[in-house]
């Protein structure tokens, strides 16, 4: 992964994600979306920008562990120790949902998608904002995902009220998705 120096504004961060508001930050492999997963508001504009089903659910992404552990009662200790052994990094797993996560996120599933990203941006928006971040390709639905801020703004002109600055890590597809309980690939990597 490119080392640049982490630099925004977190106050403008947080004053955006605080009220609904949605941004584009760099993430392992793609530009991505992202919000408040708990503001119904901002992840129903999230998903009328990408044109996305509210059906398919969403990921969130964290800074570390303790950031999801609210999702992750009733896993057994073999399942935490998993996760464990692939976070932080490039591996995005599928959990049974314990209802800790709004429907607007888990659409339709009986999972909730989680990361703990070792993406150093994207790990500091968690870290700032104090909880895990909606994360999700910037693109609409159908179209390849954003690998530059240019496409970003052909995708969605002025709808993003702030562009967090950064490289792209070093995948050059999306994470690999698994299910925890069954071992099952939902995406390769």
């Amino acid at each position: 992964m490119r080392s640049n120096p982490i630099s925004f504004d977190t106050k403008k961060l947080l004053e955006i994600l605080h009220r609904d508001g949605v941004i584009a930050y760099p993430t392992e492999a793609v530009w991505g979306l992202g919000c408040d997963p708990f503001s119904e508001a901002a992840v129903k504009r999230v998903l009328s920008m990408k044109r996305r089903k509210k059906e398919m659910g969403l990921i969130l992404i964290a800074k570390d562990i303790e950031q999801l552990q609210p999702f992750l009662t009733g896993l057994l200790p073999r399942e935490i120790i998993q996760l464990k052994k692939s976070w932080p990094g490039p591996q995005t797993w599928l959990v049974p949902n314990n209802n800790s996560a709004p429907s607007w996120i888990t659409g339709e599933n009986k999972t909730l998608a989680l990361r703990v990203t070792n993406h150093p941006t994207a790990s500091k928006l968690c870290e700032i904002f104090g909880g895990p971040l909606v994360s999700t390709s910037a693109n609409p639905h159908g179209l390849p995902p954003a690998k530059n801020i240019s496409q970003i703004s052909t995708y969605f002109d002025k709808q993003i009220e702030y562009i967090i600055p950064g490289s792209l890590g070093e995948l050059l597809n999306p994470t690999p998705i698994k299910h925890l309980k069954t071992g099952k690939i939902l995406r390769q990597g």
